[in-house]
């Protein structure tokens, strides 16, 4: 998927765990496992908006866009 979740990357940075960011932003830990690891579909902009709110960053922090290979 060309679509790439970079949320480890900045919650290692603020040194929180994916458990205090569930918590913090009223999500199950489940449904943030499942972004974290980019299994989803989609994402909710109020939830990215909380998301980006709690570890003061903006989206662009967490997803990154990566291109297949064409050929």
């Amino acid at each position: 998927m060309p679509i790439v979740v970079r949320l480890d990357v900045v919650l290692a940075r603020r040194k929180m765990t994916s458990r205090d960011l569930a918590g913090r932003i009223g999500i199950s830990e489940q449904n943030l496992s499942l972004l974290r690891s980019g299994k989803v579909r989609g994402v909710r902009f109020n939830t990215l908006e909380a998301i980006c709110k709690e570890l003061d960053c903006q989206p662009g922090d967490l997803l990154e866009f990566e291109p297949a290979d064409a050929d």
